[in-house]
């Protein structure tokens, strides 16, 4: 972007990854917004006399599967709780359909973001720290930064963190992708020449679908070459990965689905009996299929690294005033 600088911060992340070029004399609104990725903050200065009264609020897309969202979501939370545990911490749901079908079906009522948010102020909440389960900066993200845009006039200040792949390395930035893929492999079964592993991501149609390119190149950085990335709703598919496990003389794969929960697309797309499945196609294509049944918050090395990015978004909400 013109006018404007990369700084590289190390291992921390800082609140915008962006610095205006000290050469631009008239900072423009649009200008100063277009810097504002990493962890985003805001503060009003019209309540800068408000005590302070702290909050965290978990957003995640949610699952119908009780059982899986017991040791994914909801130990997520738990243990963002410890963390601050002095703090009221919420959990939201950014699904209307999944918030609705729980309610019919459980009788258990979990907020929506601007549920949640409401309710806070009118508890006099001053300050919120928004945090994210979302594994990549995609449509859900989207969603997590309009909540944030939309509602943070409300209050005195407001921060929201990152996804948990946000960073790739560039300009001194720490690699999240990497860091994620190190606390994943420790679900990854031992592999032969002619084994392979699937991950089967979610996809989706916002451009964040690219890092899945990403995640396929750091496996290949870190010599992982018979762990491929495919995905449901997005690029690369099954279809496209098929070809490539022929041309490697993969016999076995194990498809392991790399999503917060295991919920439908686990459970059914990628394991189900249906011939239609991800399991069928490629038992039909010759392979020998095992699956691993888990969401990624069940793996304690991942809830790690969530519980880390929603300590950035606190630490920043607890920084002195930005200038």
């Amino acid at each position: 972007m013109a006018g404007v600088a990369f700084v590289g911060v190390g291992m921390m992340t800082s609140y915008a990854g962006y610095k205006l070029n000290s050469e631009i004399k008239a900072v423009t609104p649009a200008l100063k917004q277009a810097t504002e990725i990493g962890v985003r903050v805001f503060e009003n200065s019209e309540m800068k006399d408000l005590e302070n009264k702290d909050a965290i609020v978990v957003m995640s897309f949610g699952t119908t599967f009780k059982e899986s969202r017991k040791v994914t979501i909801d130990k997520t939370v738990a243990d963002i709780q410890a963390a601050h545990p002095n703090t009221k911490v919420v959990l939201a749901f950014t699904s209307h359909i999944i918030v609705d079908r729980i309610q019919a079906k459980e009788g258990i009522k979990i907020q929506i973001p601007e549920e949640v948010l409401i309710a806070l102020k009118q508890d006099g909440y001053t300050r919120v720290a928004l945090t994210s389960l979302n594994l990549i900066p995609g449509m859900e993200y989207a969603y997590n930064n309009a909540i944030f845009d939309l509602y943070k006039t409300k209050f005195k200040k407001m921060t929201l963190g990152t996804p948990l792949m946000y960073w790739t390395g560039q300009a001194k930035q720490r690699d999240d992708v990497t860091e994620f893929l190190n606390a994943l492999k420790t679900d990854f079964p031992q592999t032969g020449k002619t084994d392979a592993i699937l991950l089967m991501q979610h996809g989706t149609s916002h451009p964040g679908n690219a890092y899945y390119s990403v995640v396929q190149a750091r496996l290949t950085e870190l010599e992982m070459d018979n762990v491929l990335i495919y995905t449901v709703e997005g690029w690369p598919s099954l279809e496209t990965i098929i070809p490539k496990l022929k041309a490697k003389g993969i016999k076995h794969v194990t498809l392991l689905p790399v999503m917060m929960v295991a919920g439908d697309h686990a459970n059914n797309d990628m394991a189900g009996a249906d011939p239609d499945s991800h399991k069928s196609i490629l038992e039909k294509e010759g392979f020998k299929v095992d699956t691993y049944i888990h969401g990624v918050g069940e793996n304690e090395n991942v809830r790690k690294l969530f519980v880390d990015r929603s300590n950035e978004s606190w630490n920043a909400l607890q920084s002195a005033t930005i200038k």
